[in-house]
């Protein structure tokens, strides 16, 4: 671990993902600055510059994105793309050449995986095809991050971990429907359902899509262990997948979350929808190996959690993006 005296900047650290790490790391004591996109927008050449000279941090994790479910993928693919890409590459820049930045922790997506890849994703396969098309905009952006520390790394020498979460869940997510992805999607239309007294809820797709779904408290307990390990100098950035080794249908996903709603009543498919990604599942072994790190949240137990807080937060949950 760090002394207490190093500072890790957080981007997108008021995000879903980004409160959670930042809760963990200041938890271990460590002084962690997190300014808002307002203050700073990283798609702005010299933005990422003035942020790093500003905070003087040690360790930059950037975990800013743009990021929403099928249905905002194929709504808004060029911003979704563009915006990612530019944060990215004005930070990866920006860390290496800002005195006093000693690492960088960049966090990729599950959806830079090729379409039809061997199921359980192993990182030697990031390579090896095109992305599912409604993923293609935000897993191509986001992979070229990846490209960006590995020839910083051989070059310049500039340190960096890449790391690859499944599809997180878990309090705090965003249940707006413009940007949930599915997760908090399912779990707003079987909690309004059920409180309409309706007898059915429209789902999309065919049901036989799989995900493996990761809780987003071990997502960053993971990101805290990378940012708090020393990178040895001269590594070339190797993707990390994070997950749980447990592979859930779309179908089974929405029947669990149903009994725990407490809806009962039909739940129609929609075939006309696109199922995204076939299967997704990952080999998280690399993870283990390189930060002794293994996800520990069971599914239903996750589901539970993420269902208390919304009940317990709508407002909050359901806040249209800015």
């Amino acid at each position: 671990m760090p002394s207490p005296s190093s500072r890790i900047l957080v981007t997108g650290g008021s995000g879903f993902l980004g409160r959670h790490v930042v809760a963990r790391l200041r938890a271990a004591g460590i002084d962690v600055a997190a300014p808002r996109s307002a203050e700073y927008d990283l798609t702005v050449p010299g933005s990422a510059e003035a942020l790093l000279a500003d905070v003087r941090p040690q360790t930059v994790v950037h975990l800013a994105a743009r990021v929403g479910g099928i249905g905002y993928n194929q709504a808004e693919p060029a911003p979704l793309y563009l915006a990612n890409l530019l944060m990215g590459t004005h930070v990866i820049e920006a860390a290496r050449t800002t005195p006093g930045i000693e690492q960088t922790i960049l966090v990729g997506t599950v959806c830079s995986y090729p379409k039809f890849t061997p199921v359980p994703f192993r990182e030697d396969s990031f390579w090896d095809g095109y992305p599912e098309e409604t993923n293609a905009p935000y897993g191509l952006a986001k992979k070229a991050h990846l490209v960006h520390a590995q020839v910083n790394a051989a070059q310049y020498g500039q340190r960096s971990a890449y790391l690859i979460p499944t599809n997180l869940y878990g309090p705090g997510d965003k249940f707006h429907p413009t940007v949930s992805h599915v997760i908090p999607a399912l779990v707003k239309k079987c909690v309004e359902a059920v409180e309409r007294g309706e007898d059915k809820v429209e789902v999309w797709g065919s049901g036989r899509a799989s995900r493996e779904y990761l809780y987003v408290d071990d997502a960053a307990e993971a990101i805290a262990l990378a940012a708090t390990t020393t990178i040895e100098p001269g590594t070339i950035p190797q993707p990390v997948n994070l997950g749980t080794d447990h592979e859930v249908t779309i179908r089974e996903t929405v029947e669990t979350i149903a009994h725990l709603t407490g809806f009962t009543g039909e739940l129609r498919w929609d075939p006309t929808k696109p199922d995204g990604q076939p299967r997704r599942r990952v080999d998280a072994s690399r993870a283990e190996h390189v930060l002794g790190w293994r996800a520990r949240t069971g599914f239903e137990e996750g589901l539970r959690a993420t269902i208390d807080w919304y009940l317990a937060n709508r407002e909050d949950a359901e806040r249209a993006p800015h």
